[in-house]
């Protein structure tokens, strides 16, 4: 199904760490949006053709709102100009995109849900629609600001690292998991590369079914550009090479299916 271009409506926007703002937007997507979707987000700036592709944190279907925390890349950027909206500006938008988290597969099961940094708002959504067994929620920060830390809180058992070792355990996610001698029997994770890495192999070495969402720099959302494409075990029927879309096949992956 296409999605269509749509004018979104500011509600709240605040910042929540340095450099990291939470924005409420009132738009029809709401009504569909999974737990691991995102959204394209557009300027009203003419210059600016690419929309910023940004995971969805929260769904409120009662109201018609979705939940975007991100984090602003710098002065003349996109999400700079997104950090200065007030409530009643709009934005166009397309969305949700991508497929989202698989996470009834977790009913009855001890689950790690892992976030680091930007990889961190997505995991929110999931946390609060998830039902297993025990919901153990590993978030790794940079330093002490660890944005939406009060709202995991509610939604799980919360672990923290960071890296300078200010709050939690001093270092990464599996830094915490070792720490604290956690185990899962499914994981789900969304963050940079590296991390992404050490969990895959973790779970793979630990024969744990993972789903990871990788967070590659997508432009145009829908599959057509092939800029985000990752290594994959099997061949791309669109490409014939062994690659996938990180857009349209993605941003959620079963850990076994893709190559970091």
């Amino acid at each position: 199904m296409e999605r269509q271009r749509e004018q979104a409506v500011v509600v709240l926007q605040e910042q929540l760490a340095d450099g990291i703002f939470s924005m409420w937007i009132r738009c029809q997507a709401a009504e569909t949006a999974k737990p691991g979707q995102f959204i394209s987000m557009y300027t009203n700036d003419g210059s600016k053709l690419l929309p910023r592709p940004i995971s969805i944190c929260e769904i409120d279907k009662e109201q018609g709102m979705l939940r975007v925390v991100y984090r602003v890349t710098g002065e003349n950027t996109g999400t700079k100009q997104f950090s200065e909206m007030k409530a009643g500006d709009t934005l166009p938008i397309i969305g949700p995109l991508g497929n989202g988290f698989p996470y009834e597969l977790a009913d009855g099961k001890r689950v790690f849900l892992m976030g680091g940094g930007i990889g961190v708002p997505p995991i929110l959504e999931l946390a609060k629609q998830m039902r297993c067994e025990k919901k153990q929620i590993v978030v790794g920060y940079r330093d002490s600001q660890t944005f939406l830390k009060e709202e995991f809180e509610q939604n799980g058992e919360v672990y923290i690292s960071t890296e300078d070792g200010s709050v939690g355990t001093k270092g990464n996610v599996m830094d915490a998991i070792r720490e604290q001698a956690l185990e899962a029997d499914m994981i789900y994770a969304c963050g940079p590369t590296p991390m992404l890495r050490a969990i895959k192999q973790y779970a793979e070495e630990n024969n744990i079914v993972c789903y990871i969402s990788l967070e590659e720099r997508m432009a145009c959302g829908i599959g057509a550009c092939l800029a985000c494409v990752c290594k994959s075990k099997e061949k791309d029927h669109h490409t014939n090479v062994n690659n996938k879309r990180i857009c349209k096949d993605g941003p959620v992956f079963l850990s076994t299916e893709v190559e970091l």
